[in-house]
């Protein structure tokens, strides 16, 4: 039965609820389910269908595994193009899948994708309902993420011989970031191109979209070649700050993952190179821009480099955060010289410029235990506990082994001891909550 009063924001989460179990249970959305409802008023208005489609990618999409991660669609391998061919042949051979679709269900990937169709010329048939922008968006993005691109271009095309600007050049721009993000850049560039079939203009927030999925795979001869293009004199979408963040950051983020010295040290100087161009050209870098060039330049013992970024960005007045300093501390930590590392965490403190998290604190007490200095490890420990953060479960049994084994294990009161240990816990059973197959 679907909820025959008019919605409020109140009743959004029931009403997408009592949808996505008529989904889950493979109902039809015909006649009969849209006279559950009241003969009425139309239950439905944009908000509500737009939950609705919101939550089917969430339901279906997402393998088990997850969920209760983070919310961005961020990777930490390397994203790579999909190939739907491939991938079809590796799960009907039982071989695993790797990247965004990994561990998914086909199954329920192509109940959704049906369903959400089906919900969406159901509610239009059945109920009168007027689709717009937002709705033709949100559809178009379920389409995105369960890799039924054939059908996307389809019912774009559909939506568009309508007319009423259902298709515009902000969905587009919203389709090309999913598909970057799922990995189909070589689809999210035909988007960029197909702009202009459907009347729509793009504007630099398009370009800076399909520079950062181009820079995601690692194309970076596509990006650098639209970037000249947004620099030529006259062009209607000239390139702001974000996008020079875009690709310096991008070079020194996938510099490491090349495995090879000479690309790295390439990439480099592709990166500090677009950012002297980008000071000639009257840009002023902001805090990201500086931190995505001081943490590549840490991560490649660049630190020479890095101080000088960092007096820079003082002399400019861009104010550094708790990012800027956590990159000096790690690389510090890392190379053993610890002083250093404590000193950043007390410039830091001192400025104001962050208050100092788990990230913060945990390469400077790992550093120490590996140096022999435990009673330092132990102090910082309870200050990052004092702090209102959470040591990681291995930092916390570190210091504990450290302390055992020096025969300085009374430093930490009984009292303490059980307030890391069911902080820890807490922790842990909040993530089980959401995902029950982690265990310890």
């Amino acid at each position: 039965m679907i909820s025959p009063r008019p919605l409020n924001r109140s009743s959004y989460v029931s009403v997408v609820n009592q949808v996505l179990a008529v989904v889950v249970q493979n109902r039809e959305f015909d006649a009969k389910l849209a006279a559950s409802a009241a003969p009425n008023a139309p239950p439905w208005d944009t908000e509500s269908v737009s939950q609705v489609l919101r939550s089917i990618p969430r339901c279906f999409f997402q393998s088990p595994r997850s969920i209760g991660r983070q919310k961005t669609f961020r990777h930490r391998a390397p994203l790579r193009q999909r190939n739907l061919r491939r991938e079809s042949e590796k799960l009907r051979e039982g071989r695993l899948v790797l990247g965004p679709a990994a561990r998914r269900d086909p199954q329920r990937v192509e109940l959704g994708l049906g369903k959400a169709l089906e919900f969406y010329y159901w509610v239009e048939s059945h109920f009168g309902f007027v689709h717009n922008e937002m709705t033709c968006r949100e559809m178009a993005i379920v389409l995105a993420r369960g890799n039924g691109l054939k059908g996307l271009w389809e019912f774009l095309r559909t939506m568009d011989k309508r007319g009423d600007e259902l298709v515009t050049a902000p969905t587009i721009t919203c389709l090309i970031k999913v598909l970057g993000e799922e990995g189909f850049v070589k689809e999210a560039l035909a988007a960029f191109y197909r702009m202009k079939q459907f009347r729509c203009t793009p504007d630099v927030y398009a370009y800076n979209t399909i520079l950062l999925a181009l820079c995601r795979v690692g194309n970076f001869k596509k990006a650098r070649f639209l970037l000249d293009k947004m620099e030529l004199p006259g062009f209607r979408c000239p390139p702001d700050t974000y996008t020079y963040t875009i690709m310096i950051g991008s070079y020194c983020k996938y510099s490491m993952q090349t495995g090879c010295r000479k690309a790295i040290r390439r990439r480099l100087w592709e990166a500090n190179h677009l950012f002297r161009h980008m000071l000639f050209k009257g840009f002023v870098p902001d805090v990201v821009t500086y931190n995505c060039l001081i943490d590549g330049c840490c991560k490649t013992n660049r630190i020479g480099r890095a101080l000088e970024l960092f007096d820079d960005m003082n002399k400019r007045g861009c104010v550094p955060n708790r990012v800027t300093y956590n990159s000096f501390i790690r690389y510090y930590s890392a190379v053993n010289e610890i002083d250093k590392a404590i000193d950043m965490l007390r410039k830091m403190q001192s400025m104001n410029h962050g208050m100092p998290t788990s990230s913060s604190y945990t390469p400077i007490i790992h550093a120490l235990c590996e140096v022999g200095r435990v009673i330092d490890a132990c102090n910082f420990l309870v200050e990052l506990v004092d702090g209102g953060s959470v040591p990681r479960e291995y930092t916390y049994k570190l210091v504990c082994d450290a302390l055992n084994s020096s025969g300085a294990s009374g430093l930490l009161d009984g009292k303490l001891h059980r307030k890391i240990q069911d902080d820890i816990e807490i922790r842990l059973r909040q993530v089980m909550k959401a995902k029950p197959m982690v265990t310890r």
